[in-house]
């Protein structure tokens, strides 16, 4: 198949550059595979379509604050996004993206603000880097005191001087627990505690797993045949209570791409979860075989990226087609703090 066939033209201004005022009050389109049926609601109806024998799966990865900007001994700024966390070096060392690179060389070390420094370690890529951090402190206490929200590159802060503390809050989901993500999660931005205990009291489960998502997220499929395209490796978990407790559904409810991928890299040919660890490079695209996920809640995604062609194997091309022009024509807001639709 090729990636053109997964275009679409967007009006920039329905990219939403903030967040509903209130989190369960975005847009919901309701889509039904079954049916063709395209309906419009309000995420704070959403308990309502789930049913008895659901299991409803959130992913508990949060987001760190993985924007850090620091300055080379000439005095230029530069961007720094951490990627991934290299495990076993006496000082916190990071996959990272640095921005403008092409003048970085390793060996070169970048100052911060408070006496804080990164040392440029190894290029891996034209703009992927290995760096070496020296906080003085514990790189998370560093963290919070020089990083700010990672928000994927549509979302506009230039006039403001970056992304602001509202963001690092918004950016986030309510249940985020495990540290780890340079990306939210974003279907799950939409819900409430008020919305999870309203689920929860109606005796539905609300099973947690993690996947820490990378910037892969946001990196364009760029091959012609959608086939030839990689994913990057994510880092998951997921518990022998959740297993025990997925496995008892009759429809498991996915919240978002990232919980949907942790599910499907782990479940047999029947559909069986069990517990594990460990990294996924799953790339799910039209023609892929669901072996667990039954229904999905979904923000609208850019063009020709793999969350929206996880979206068209999970609904067909042509009915996502069809609610994505839907929405264009109704002015629904697209992307992270965007609104969702519910595919069931």
């Amino acid at each position: 198949m090729k990636l053109t066939d997964f275009n679409y033209t967007l009006p920039q201004e329905l990219i939403a550059q903030s967040p509903a005022p209130d989190r369960d009050r975005s847009r919901m389109m309701i889509v039904q595979r079954k049916t063709g049926s395209l309906r419009n609601h309000v995420f704070q109806e959403f308990p309502g379509f789930l049913r008895k024998g659901d299991v409803l799966v959130i992913n508990d990865s949060k987001v760190i604050p993985a924007r850090l900007f620091a300055r080379k001994t000439t005095g230029a700024a530069v961007e720094i996004l951490l990627l991934r966390s290299r495990e076993g070096a006496s000082s916190p060392r990071w996959e990272a993206l640095l921005r403008p690179a092409k003048r970085i060389k390793a060996g070169s070390t970048l100052a911060f603000d408070g006496g804080a420094s990164v040392r440029v370690l190894e290029r891996l890529d034209d703009r992927k880097w290995v760096v070496e951090f020296k906080t003085g402190e514990p790189f998370e206490s560093f963290l919070r005191r020089q990083g700010q929200a990672p928000l994927p590159p549509y979302i506009r802060r230039e006039k403001t001087g970056g992304p602001s503390p509202e963001d690092l809050a918004r950016y986030q989901t309510v249940y985020a627990k495990h540290p780890g993500s340079v990306a939210a999660p974003t279907a799950g931005l939409h819900f409430t505690e008020a919305v999870l205990d309203q689920i929860q009291g109606s005796g539905i489960p609300v099973a947690r797993v993690t996947l820490h998502v990378g910037y892969g997220t946001f990196t364009p499929v760029e091959v012609e045949q959608i086939e030839d395209h990689k994913m990057d490796e994510e880092y998951f978990e997921i518990g022998d209570e959740t297993a025990d407790t997925i496995n008892s559904a009759e429809r498991v409810v996915a919240v978002g791409t990232t919980s949907t991928r942790v599910l499907e890299s782990i479940a047999d040919d029947g559909g069986h979860i069990r517990a594990a660890s460990g990294s996924t490079g799953l790339y799910i695209y039209p023609g892929y075989r669901f072996r667990r996920v039954g229904a999905l809640l979904t923000n609208f995604h850019l063009p020709k990226s793999s969350l929206f062609l996880l979206a068209c194997a999970f609904a067909g091309r042509d009915l996502m087609f069809a609610a994505y022009q839907k929405a264009i024509d109704e002015r629904y807001r697209f992307y992270s703090y965007g609104d969702c639709m519910f595919i069931t």
